[in-house]
């Protein structure tokens, strides 16, 4: 009987470990708020891709992929392709089962989506097409275009890199959206098809957080941001500084300060805390 009753309780710690993840993930982990401007860059290569992120309140998570073989797998460059990494296995399928679990929604106790920012890293028409086809399988979760209209749901994937632009507004049905870029803004395209405008910081301002912004720069960001929502997209950077210290804590108020919608960043636990300590 005693021998009995360390196997039940030996099968039933190992079940709330494999469970520990998604329900920290489902908002009950130490914060129940989800945190709508964090974004984790290079999601995958955490040491629980999405999870990590989710349990730190992420809304917003980073997938690069390669076509190869007929599959979509995850990573940063080619030599780090390894089989069975594939976009399905590491997000869809645990988001699937999330947002089943959340009776809707990827945070539980919150209708808070969350973005999926698909990075097309090779043969952007072909990798796009096999994309398309894989979303169909899970588009009960996600945002859908269909009829010249959003319906938006728990998940919406993004397209960012090698994106075919010309393929995707051809499109009558999507299943994912389009990042643009800085040129892009004010250029007609409407949210439906680019809810979201990405730049590389580096290419656009000097500023790199020691001492104050130059005020033309501050001009010119707040400028760009309230021209994007105007238009009902959001907005990131890409390459602002990472690193711990003043200087990064000073470009992360500037664009809080400018309303910019996703701070773009690898460390999860640092951007947490800067978040959670605003009021």
């Amino acid at each position: 009987m005693f021998r009995r009753a360390l196997t039940v309780l030996a099968v039933a710690s190992a079940l709330v470990a494999v469970a520990a993840p998604a329900a920290q993930a489902g908002g009950h982990g130490r914060h129940d708020r989800p945190l709508p401007r964090a974004h984790a860059h290079n999601d995958y290569e955490h040491e629980r891709p999405l999870f990590d992120a989710l349990s730190h309140g992420f809304t917003s998570v980073e997938a690069d992929i390669y076509l190869v073989g007929g599959e979509l797998l995850v990573a940063h460059d080619p030599e780090d392709i390894v089989p069975g990494r594939t976009l399905r296995k590491l997000y869809l399928d645990p988001l699937t089962r999330l947002v089943r679990a959340n009776h809707g929604t990827v945070f539980r106790g919150s209708r808070q989506q969350l973005q999926l920012l698909v990075d097309i890293k090779n043969t952007g028409a072909a990798t796009y097409t096999e994309l398309h086809r894989v979303l169909r399988d899970y588009r009960r979760m996600l945002t859908t275009y269909a009829r010249g209209e959003v319906h938006q749901d728990a998940v919406t994937i993004v397209v960012s890199g090698d994106r075919p632009r010309e393929l995707m507004e051809g499109q009558t049905t999507r299943y994912a959206f389009y990042d643009g870029r800085g040129p892009d803004l004010g250029g007609g395209a409407p949210a439906s098809f680019m809810p979201l405008i990405s730049e590389n910081w580096t290419g656009v301002f000097t500023w790199q957080g020691v001492g104050p912004m130059p005020a033309a720069e501050r001009a010119f960001l707040h400028q760009a941001v309230a021209a994007a929502h105007a238009n009902g997209q959001r907005v990131r950077f890409w390459a602002t500084p990472d690193l711990p210290g003043p200087e990064r804590d000073a470009v992360w108020r500037e664009l809080i300060a400018a309303d910019v919608d996703h701070i773009n960043t690898d460390d999860l636990a640092g951007l947490e805390a800067f978040l959670r300590a605003k009021p």
